[in-house]
């Protein structure tokens, strides 16, 4: 169901029973008319495109984050290049100065090349090259430092371009962000308490078999000892329960789901990538029958959900809007994989 559709959807049923038109095929069900799978299924795409696209807004941030600081590292760069060039041509201008000044300077040098003493007319000859050589330095100072100034200068507006197009692109990402959300407060409104405490009890059906699949399965390893960096993320994420998840954030107050990971494991002096795509990308790939303690469980096919396992088959994540950090059942989302931020950490010693 597009997200027009649902939107049309939510507005009918809200609206003390107002009906769609048929559509050529069949008409489409008003939420009261469909069943909790149906709803659980609807609220469950709408999240992950809210979570596709609170992904892509902490990437352009990212992006921005560093895409400034070049900014201000090449402006504080070319300030230095230009008080240069001030100086440089400070000191071409007293250079031009002083040869108008000594045009007649040909007369004093041939007189030194007639004088009696011939040591002293070489260490006149001495001083007239360093002159020169002075001269010839100052041109090419000149020279280089306006070359420098003019190359600086492009490299300035392109990286401010760059950060220009980097901000309108998180700005598109932070409306995506606020319209997936808006659809999903639009479809809880129109439940009915029955109907949510339906969609609730069928969502917690779904969690438990997928769970009981995977431990039976034996795809998930015996107990593991985390590394000590990874015991201070677990620790870290422990302390965050019960706080609200936050789409963009990273703490103290409040997470998103890539947030939580990356501030644990930074807590920890480990810092890692800010999403979980590139958390995905980036960190070290490992089994979940490797599975220890810190570790991060990436889910959904486009890695655009995390969570830090604990043991036991359980994790720690920030889930969705609405809720706050918690413990979960590693198998609440489809996994795609696991990644080790700390590869080389040794397990602690007990």
């Amino acid at each position: 169901m597009s997200g027009t559709l649902l939107r049309l959807v939510c507005t009918a049923a809200m609206a003390a029973g107002a009906v769609l038109a048929p559509t050529p095929v069949a008409a489409v069900p008003k939420p009261a008319e469909r069943s909790a799978g149906e709803l659980l299924a609807d609220l469950g795409r709408l999240y992950r495109e809210a979570e596709r696209a609170t992904e892509r807004y902490n990437a352009t941030e990212e992006r921005l984050r560093t895409q400034r600081a070049e900014v201000a590292r090449i402006g504080r760069r070319l300030a230095r290049a230009r008080i240069s060039l001030h100086h440089s041509r400070d000191a071409a201008g007293r250079l031009a100065r002083q040869q108008y000044q000594g045009a007649d300077d040909i007369t004093p040098l041939m007189r030194m090349f007639l004088a009696d003493d011939p040591q002293r007319a070489l260490e006149q000859g001495h001083v007239i090259r360093q002159l020169a050589r002075e001269r010839a330095e100052t041109v090419n100072r000149l020279t280089e430092d306006e070359r420098t100034t003019a190359r600086l200068a492009v490299r300035a507006r392109t990286a401010l371009d760059g950060q220009l197009a980097l901000a309108e692109r998180q700005k598109k990402s932070r409306d995506a962000v606020r319209e997936r959300l808006a659809e999903v407060e639009k479809l809880l409104a129109s439940l009915n308490a029955e109907q949510r405490a339906a969609v609730a009890a069928s969502e917690r059906r779904e969690v438990a078999r997928a769970q009981r699949t995977m431990i039976t399965s034996g795809v998930l390893g015996g107990t593991r000892t985390p590394s000590p960096a990874g015991e201070a993320a677990v620790r870290y994420a422990l302390r965050q329960i019960g706080k609200p998840y936050v789409w963009g954030a990273t703490g103290p107050h409040g997470y998103d789901c890539s947030g939580l990971t990356s501030r644990a494991w930074a807590n920890a002096g480990r810092p890692i990538p800010r999403t979980s795509q590139a958390q995905w990308a980036r960190l070290r790939r490992v089994s979940l029958h490797e599975l220890r303690p810190g570790d991060l469980v990436v889910y959904f096919p486009d890695a655009t959900h995390v969570a830090m396992y604990l043991g036991g088959g359980k994790v720690v994540q920030a889930p969705r809007p609405g809720t706050t950090v918690t413990v979960s059942p590693i198998a609440a989302n489809p996994v795609l994989g696991a990644v080790r931020p700390d590869p080389g950490g040794e397990p602690a010693r007990r």
